[in-house]
């Protein structure tokens, strides 16, 4: 199915595409930027947009969703237009380019030509543990360990993270917690094998 999305009607049938068993393109639309500055935030290409959802939601959120609940999506897909003023006017957001296959799904990564899509979230579950103690990176060792994820970056609040699936994935993991902004990348002593001794102690990632 294509879409114009130049009427309501069309919009609207975008809108209810399921990208996988809980997920609907309409998840993943809202935008704060594009919401105060009245823009759209709708693909230039609705069926790459599909193509990358439904990879994404099907081996990352739904899985995530089984293991911990509801998860809370903070932010998720941004038009270029979106994206660019969030860098240019906020410096909230990456280049376009950098955000190809990321934040703007309906557009492949500028290199290698990767299709792939990613989101801010939360999981709810967790917060108790993080608000706690502060520790974010028994959370990041066991999605690691568990998910089928291209890159990660953690953030302070709520222990939110980027988390992104795309074809030729990376599997990097960085953060804007600690002093030392990457924990791993495939080329580090600590990124193979299994991370259970990180997270051990944490019962709902071990429940």
């Amino acid at each position: 199915m294509s879409f114009s999305l130049k009427n309501v009607s069309s919009i609207e049938d975008f809108t209810r595409v399921r990208l996988s068993r809980t997920f609907f393109v309409r998840d993943f639309l809202y935008s704060t930027i594009a919401a105060h500055h009245g823009l759209s935030n709708l693909p230039s290409d609705p069926e790459t947009f599909i193509a990358a959802g439904r990879q994404f939601c099907e081996r990352i959120l739904e899985p995530l969703q089984d293991r911990f609940g509801r998860i809370a999506i903070r932010s998720a897909y941004r038009s270029e237009e979106v994206n660019r003023l969030g860098q240019e006017k906020y410096g909230s957001c990456a280049s376009n380019e950098a955000n190809y296959a990321a934040h703007i799904w309906d557009r492949r990564s500028h290199a290698g030509n990767y299709l792939g899509a990613s989101a801010t979230i939360v999981i709810p579950a967790y917060l108790p543990h993080y608000e706690l103690t502060g520790e974010w990176k028994p959370l990041a060792w066991w999605l690691h360990d568990n998910v089928d994820y291209h890159e990660m970056c953690f953030f302070k609040k709520l222990c939110a993270f980027n988390i992104g699936w795309r074809e030729n994935p990376e599997r990097r993991i960085t953060n804007w917690i600690d002093k030392t902004r990457l924990l791993t990348k495939p080329d580090m002593a600590n990124h193979a094998g299994t991370h259970l001794e990180q997270y051990s102690h944490v019962p709902i990632l071990v429940t």
